[in-house]
């Protein structure tokens, strides 16, 4: 098992799911298993709909998983660090992380149309298309082809974190 994980950042609509589904069907195909973790500052995701006994279910507070033949869906009431969201999911080769700029993990910095400098910081190789000039990227800052995920998954391979 070899338990990299790695995350991706980068401004809204700029493809960082786009990328992440791409590389995660991409190692899926080559036999991997792949975690995905979704950072929600703003709590919107939706995962239940109201009526339904897991949505009464949720609305006490409870943490609750509810278990059927080929899913198991589990809310929590209080928010994870890392370590806790990489317990749950023991069983993984690659674990994505879109988002959470707190966690100290590699991160490739997706944009498209214009870079943003806000993620400089956080960010250690940027994935771009050619809506961006490469030469406006900082010096020393690597970057890869956005819509060439069989090279994002190369960089992961060499500077993945082993969690």
């Amino acid at each position: 098992m070899k338990r990299l994980a790695i995350a991706f950042t980068g401004p809204s609509n700029s493809g960082k799911t786009t990328l992440i589904v791409k590389v995660a069907n991409i190692l899926q195909d080559m036999g991997h298993k792949v975690a995905i973790i979704k950072h929600d500052p703003k709590d919107k995701a939706s995962f239940d709909k109201e009526g339904k006994d897991s949505f009464k279910f949720s609305q006490t507070g409870a943490d609750v998983a509810v278990v059927s033949p080929n899913k198991t869906t589990y809310f929590k009431k209080t928010t994870s660090c890392i370590d806790e969201m990489i317990a749950m999911f023991v069983d993984f080769d690659y674990l994505l992380v879109e988002g959470l700029k707190t966690l100290d993990l590699p991160r490739i910095a997706i944009f498209r149309d214009r870079l943003d400098e806000n993620y400089y910081e956080v960010t250690d190789v940027i994935a771009c298309d050619d809506t961006i000039d490469k030469t406006m990227i900082p010096q020393g800052m690597g970057y890869l082809d956005l819509n060439n995920p069989e090279a994002v998954i190369e960089w992961i391979e060499k500077n993945a974190k082993r969690v």
